[in-house]
């Protein structure tokens, strides 16, 4: 959403959990602690999956919709709160998002 499509640098084991999880939230199963839990800071249906990889912790920040799943940011969480910024950029995100859907659907 931001202009480019990368691979986050994830270990293998850790890009195999994540889209695991990922594929899981797909189906429609609710994750809850340890692998997610919600971000109402962000909006409602907005979760964070949390992917432990070797030395590092990354956060998957995503949005469940009917008919998508849409992965606002994915980033190394070296804190324990989530920075003002990540919450900022994903507010964003939707609120670009849900215009984009809007004028698609005119």
């Amino acid at each position: 959403m931001h202009g480019e499509i990368a691979t986050p640098p994830f270990s293998e084991n850790a890009r195999i959990e994540a889209g695991y999880l990922l594929r899981q939230v797909q189906k429609g199963v609710k994750l809850s602690l340890p692998q997610s839990r919600p971000m109402p800071s962000i909006g409602t249906r907005c979760h964070e999956l949390r992917i432990i990889d070797e030395n590092l912790t990354w956060r998957i920040i995503y949005r469940i919709y009917t008919d998508a799943i849409l992965i606002l940011e994915v980033f190394e969480k070296k804190t324990n709160k989530t920075p003002k910024s990540i919450i900022n950029i994903c507010k964003q995100r939707i609120s670009r998002y849900e215009a984009d859907v809007k004028n698609w659907k005119k």
